[in-house]
């Protein structure tokens, strides 16, 4: 499922969603940010490479967790896939650091919320999704069903 901007309650599976064109990809944070959804998503992506010119950014929920997912090995195939891995916390969830959306940017994120000027300009635009339908999007640069990759 996606939850299309700019309310949670507006939403569709990700094959409807699909097709969406996207700028911006965030994993993690204190929601979707635990070793398991890293892990999945490292799985998408492990020996892939992410879109050319897509960001995908990613920030583990903790430093523990940051931790375990380095032993994990999904640290590795994050970062090899392209992504940026973040320090722990909130990252560009709030829009005041790290990855703060622009004008006209979309986004697709594993976090909480959507609403507009949630992540940046009140001019982008928030999707929400599994870490799964997240990393997949990662590697088409539109939103995508994950179980094409699973």
């Amino acid at each position: 499922m996606v939850a299309r901007p700019h309310d949670l309650d507006n939403t569709v599976s990700a094959r409807e969603a699909g097709g969406v064109e996207l700028d911006q990809i965030f994993i993690g944070s204190c929601t979707n940010g635990r070793l398991d959804d890293l892990a999945v998503a490292a799985r998408i992506l492990k020996n892939k490479k992410i879109k050319r010119g897509l960001r995908v950014l990613v920030a583990p929920a903790s430093r523990k967790v940051y931790i375990d997912a380095l032993d994990a090995g999904c640290i590795r195939a994050l970062l090899s896939s392209g992504a940026i891995v973040l320090n722990p916390g909130c990252g560009p969830c709030l829009g005041r650091h790290q990855g703060v959306l622009a004008d006209g940017e979309v986004c697709l994120a594993t976090t909480n919320r959507n609403f507009q000027g949630r992540m940046g300009s009140p001019k982008s635009k928030i999707y929400l999704s599994s870490p799964a339908t997240a990393a997949a999007s990662a590697l088409t640069g539109k939103i995508t069903d994950p179980r094409e990759f699973l």
